[in-house]
């Protein structure tokens, strides 16, 4: 089974990157699932029902998210309408969507997809550790294909959660930085891992906005509007091969596409 997961969406360019050229590699990489994590999706902040209806229309099969989900309270009825469209599983009970997803496509093995949020340097939520127990707990055990996108900013604590959850998961797939890291890796029993999948946008950019907004906010203090960067887009993510019976990963590579135009 082939996974190609992809990194933060950010704003129009990398989400008319998407939905133009998808499809396209899903024939040519022989992809099964895509997992998109579109939390910036919209104007760099959020996702809007717009933005996720049209990335759920063009080869991606289940969007993830993170501490942006709830930016455009439009999205909150979204959830209902929905399975495919995650929020981090350890925000309070009550909140609209779901932290899990547990699919059966058509001519595909069934899989998982899990979507948490990191604590350290983020919003104050429960312990993404203790609900990685509860959430892996509800999971068929049909279900041997199970992903992970932990939302986090300290790289000690995604690959602390992924040594607690080797064996049990399949893939910890990092995002929130929007830096793709070089330590794409198979772990001692089976689950694969990588610190940040990098991201989907503008390639000459500050993580995705206009370099010069982001410099005079570091050189003066003040606050300042940041906008959406211009120029070269580029998808970036992971391929994953993984054995559908057993649930383990038997290959991880970092992949990166550069769109035309």
């Amino acid at each position: 089974m082939r996974i190609l997961c992809l990194g933060d969406i950010v704003g129009r360019p990398g989400r008319d990157a998407v939905i133009a050229g998808l499809f396209r590699l899903r024939r040519e990489l022989e992809i099964d699932v895509v997992v998109a994590n579109g939390e910036n999706a919209s104007g760099g902040l959020g996702i809007t029902v717009k933005a996720a209806s049209q990335l759920l229309s063009c080869g991606v099969d289940v969007i993830t998210s993170g501490n942006h989900v709830f930016k455009h309270r439009e999205i909150l009825p979204f959830f209902e309408t929905t399975d495919r469209l995650l929020r981090p599983g350890n925000y309070p009970p009550g909140t609209p969507g779901g932290g899990l997803g547990v699919y059966r496509l058509e001519g595909t093995p069934p899989f998982a997809v899990m979507n948490l949020l990191g604590r350290t340097y983020m919003d104050n939520l429960d312990c993404p550790f203790r609900v990685a127990d509860e959430i892996i707990g509800r999971i068929p055990g049909d279900v041997a294909v199970r992903l992970l996108d932990l939302h986090a900013e300290a790289t000690s604590e995604k690959k602390a959660m992924a040594y607690y959850l080797d064996g049990r998961i399949s893939a910890l797939c990092g995002t929130h930085t929007h830096v793709q890291t070089n330590d794409a890796q198979i772990l001692p029993y089976g689950t694969a891992y990588i610190t940040d999948m990098g991201m989907s946008g503008c390639v000459h950019s500050a993580i995705g906005m206009d370099p010069q907004a982001v410099i005079r906010r570091y050189v003066t203090g003040m606050p300042q509007r940041f906008v959406l960067a211009r120029g070269p887009v580029e998808l970036q993510g992971v391929l994953l091969d993984i054995d559908a019976g057993t649930g383990k990963t038997v290959h991880i590579q970092t992949w990166r596409h550069a769109c035309q135009g």
